[in-house]
């Protein structure tokens, strides 16, 4: 399941996004770096594809060939971080 970067709405699996497309619900940009499956801030040009130029503003809509949709929830990572916090936190538990 895809969903939106900004508010996490799901995106249809039929929709075809383009540079124009935005979100139903917020109205943000749909075809941006952070919607990505290419996006990756450790890489460089903070993308896993051999891109020419970089994209300056990740979080607007570009002309990118390389784009994927991401498929992805963001809970995933939250809950990532979260037990990430708990085994930290457990450290300086004394019990």
């Amino acid at each position: 399941m895809s969903s939106c970067h900004f508010c996490k709405t799901e995106i249809p699996a039929t929709m075809i996004v383009g540079h124009a497309s935005v979100c139903s619900f917020c109205g943000r940009p749909l075809k941006v770096c952070l919607n990505c499956r290419f996006y990756d801030p450790n890489a460089y040009h903070e993308c896993r594809e051999e891109i020419d130029e970089p994209v300056i503003y990740k979080d607007l809509a570009n002309f990118c060939d390389f784009f994927v949709l991401k498929e992805s929830t963001g809970k995933k990572k939250q809950e990532t971080q979260e037990e990430a916090r708990l085994r930290f936190l457990s450290l300086f538990n004394d019990e």
